[in-house]
C-alpha cells in the first residue's frame, strides 16, 4: 500500500484487496451513498474496488484510502480520477467518508491536499469536482477549497438520470 499524501490529520494511501471489509463500512451505508441512489453490494464493492487499483496502474491516480493518522483506521476516501465530462477526460477530486466523519473537516483538509497534490506533482493546471445536485455537504467541501461552479450536466446511472453540478478551479495561480 503506497502512502501518496499526508496532511496533518490524514495519509491518503493506495487501497489494496485486503481493504475490501473497510471499504464495505463506506460504500455499504444507505446514508453515505445516497448520492449514489444507495448502497452497494458485495460485487458492487469489489467493481469499486477493483477499478481503483487499475486506476493507480493506468492513470497513476484514483481514490485513496483516507486513514487517520491516531489509529490508522481507514475512514473513507479521497482523491483524484479522470472523468468524462463534455466529450473531454478531466481530472476530478472526489471525496467520501464514512458517516460518523462528516462535519470534522476531514474531506476538506483531505480535498484540499489532493488539489495541492495535483498542482505540485502532477502539474494540472485545471482541477474539477463533478458533484450531484443534491449533494450540498460535498458542493461544500467543493467550495471551501477554492472551487466555483460554472456548469450542469446529467450522469446516468444505475438507470436513473442524476443533474450534477460541475465545479473547477484553476491550480497554481
Amino acid at each position: 500500500m503506497r502512502m501518496i499524501l499526508e496532511t496533518r490529520r490524514l495519509i491518503l494511501r493506495e487501497l489494496c484487496p485486503n481493504d475490501f471489509h473497510e471499504v464495505c463500512k463506506l460504500l455499504q451505508d444507505n446514508e453515505v451513498m445516497y448520492a449514489y441512489e444507495g448502497a452497494f453490494n458485495d460485487t458492487e464493492v469489489r467493481e469499486w474496488l477493483d477499478r481503483q487499483i487499475k486506476r493507480y496502474a493506468e492513470d497513476k491516480v484514483g481514490l485513496w484510502g483516507a486513514v487517520l493518522k491516531e489509529n490508522g483506521e481507514l475512514i473513507g476516501q479521497c482523491g483524484i480520477t479522470m472523468q468524462s465530462y463534455r466529450e473531454q477526460t478531466v481530472p476530478e477530486i472526489g471525496y467520501l467518508l464514512r458517516k460518523n466523519f462528516w462535519h470534522k473537516g476531514y474531506a476538506t483538509e483531505a480535498a484540499r491536499s489532493c488539489a495541492d497534490y495535483a498542482s505540485h506533482i502532477l502539474g494540472i493546471k485545471r482541477i474539477y469536482s463533478i458533484i450531484r445536485d443534491n449533494n450540498l455537504p460535498s458542493q461544500g467541501v467543493a467550495k471551501r477549497i477554492g472551487m466555483t461552479p460554472g456548469d450542469t450536466i446529467v450522469k446516468h446511472y444505475r438507470g436513473i438520470d442524476m443533474p450534477h453540478i460541475v465545479f473547477s478551479m484553476t491550480l497554481g495561480e
